[in-house]
């Protein structure tokens, strides 16, 4: 099992945005305390890969999540989705036992 996924769709997404800000097509998945159930992921464009972050590419597009959060997030995959609720970054984590409706946050 790979440490962690990017999928197509999430790619072309961080691409597009990362394009039309002038950034590196980086995205930092990071996890932190909070949210309605207890942990909340926060997604950014980032600058560059720092030292102790594990990477997956797609694309030419790099996903990079920091040695702590990985443990939480090991196995997930991140997509980006397209429905009538919106337009939204998604983690399928193999590791959360209840999330939220909204999806933003999960508890393991």
């Amino acid at each position: 099992m790979a440490d962690i996924d990017l999928t197509p769709s999430a790619a072309a997404r961080v691409a597009a945005i990362a394009a039309k800000q002038g950034k590196p097509a980086i995205l930092r998945l990071a996890v932190e305390g909070g949210g309605c159930s207890g942990f909340q992921y926060r997604f950014g464009l980032a600058d560059a890969v720092e030292t102790g972050d594990l990477t997956a590419e797609r694309d030419g597009v790099t996903l990079v999540v920091d040695d702590v959060s990985i443990d939480l997030v090991r196995g997930a995959a991140v997509d980006f989705v397209s429905d009538l609720g919106g337009a939204a970054f998604k983690v399928t984590n193999p590791n959360a036992t209840a999330g939220c409706g909204c999806g933003t946050s999960f508890s393991i």
